[in-house]
């Protein structure tokens, strides 16, 4: 790629339901602050409201607190599930939230992750994709246009609406549309010219299905004048790594079972067998789509997925989980800024050049300079020696002409 990657997290998040929500909010919030101390450049923060295990509810409320911790990084919406709210109000919050954190804010968008939700809240499942795209198009309406804006729909209404205020971001802050394995999402954010997200690429199934997204992406905004950004496209996937791929087994003993009960079982996503827990990481490592190893084994998966995507991508997000505890998952964290993410940055080679450049030229450098320093105390030598002539010299002469002694 001609660009430096750039990485984040997709926060959902999953804590297991025998722990205290309170402490749980809270440690997320300073994982997203050590983040952004360690110079992770995004965070993504989920919305879910059932299963017990993804316990952020409002992701808005959430990045107005992690913005106050916080200085650099960006924090978005991973995602905001569209169809469970009116669109004018997403518009106004998400503006709100550009003003208060100086444009770090982003919006992520999809029509709802977990069936359960939408059944609590009486919405038909056929339906949600369709409203997701309906509650995006009237968003881009209220963020862009001049004019007020006027939308009837089978759930919605807009009567000549406007926002109060202008966004800070010109013209608006970033919005990203979640892609799963459905065409769904990449033909909306091309339509839109919106940027992807594609969640799918923590499982095998979506990384082989990641050139064709993009792909039916650049077809849908060539059609719609628009255009798709490769650097703007992110995707997101799993990985724990320690030093050696041995502590890194040891590390997720602490939670990846619990993690793989919830997808099993809960969330009803096929990413886990049935199998012992001492069997889940090899599983994983296995399967394609995650690393439970070293930085060379992350740095590796990067590669695939760029080869995957025929022609890379712009950032790549970490799902956030608790497969190790706090300590050790921190310390990955601080591996993949320290030694993965150099790896794809062309300006961390730069000093990689330079001490080969002066390993190669190190003989003839260092006899030049081993020539100057003896020359220099050869000078140094002529000088005393010479000093010290001079000195015998003019005490012979004052000797020379002593005054005779008093008679």
């Amino acid at each position: 790629m001609d660009w430096p990657l750039r990485c984040g997290i997709f926060m959902a998040p999953f804590h297991p339901v025998h722990q205290n929500v309170t402490l749980a909010l809270e440690r997320d919030l300073q994982l997203i602050e050590h983040l952004d101390r360690i110079g992770f450049h995004e965070a993504w923060i989920g919305e879910h409201h059932s299963g017990g295990f993804e316990i952020i509810a409002s992701p808005e409320v959430f990045i107005a607190a992690a913005a106050e911790r916080t200085r650099h990084i960006r924090l978005g919406t991973g995602v905001a599930s569209l169809p469970y709210h009116h669109p004018f109000m997403t518009a106004q919050r998400i503006v709100q939230l550009d003003h208060m954190t100086r444009g770090r804010v982003m919006l992520g968008v999809g029509p709802g992750a977990l069936p359960s939700d939408a059944f609590m809240l009486g919405i038909n499942p056929v339906d949600q994709r369709r409203r997701m795209e309906e509650g995006l198009e009237a968003i881009l309406e209220l963020f862009r246009s001049e004019e007020p804006v006027s939308i009837e729909t089978d759930w919605f209404t807009l009567r000549e609406a406007r926002l109060q205020i202008r966004p800070f971001t010109d013209p608006h802050p970033e919005v990203a549309v979640a892609a799963m394995i459905s065409p769904s999402g990449p033909r909306a954010a091309g339509k839109y010219g919106c940027s992807l997200l594609s969640i799918g690429a923590s499982q095998r199934s979506g990384i082989d299905l990641l050139g064709s997204h993009w792909t039916v992406m650049e077809e849908r905004a060539e059609q719609f004048g628009q255009r798709a950004e490769r650097r703007d496209w992110r995707l997101v996937t799993m990985m724990h790594i320690a030093e050696t791929k041995e502590q890194a087994y040891k590390d997720v003993e602490f939670g990846l079972a619990d993690y793989a009960t919830y997808f099993r079982e809960v969330a009803a996503l096929p990413i886990f067998p049935d199998v012992a827990p001492s069997e889940l990481a090899d599983h994983l490592n296995h399967m394609g789509g995650a690393v439970i190893g070293t930085p060379e084994d992350a740095i590796a998966l990067i590669e695939e997925l760029i080869q995957e995507s025929n022609g890379g991508f712009g950032t790549i997000l970490l799902q956030a989980h608790e497969w190790a505890n706090p300590e050790a998952t921190r310390r990955s964290y601080e591996l993949f800024a320290q030694y993965v993410l150099p790896a794809f940055d062309s300006r961390s080679l730069r000093t990689e050049e330079s001490m080969n450049w002066v390993m190669a030229n190190r003989t003839e450098q260092m006899g030049a300079a081993m020539n100057a320093i003896g020359a220099a105390m050869q000078e140094h030598a002529a000088e005393k020696s010479a000093g010290k002539s001079a000195g015998k010299s003019a005490g012979k002469s004052a000797e020379g002409h002593a005054a005779p002694a008093a008679g």
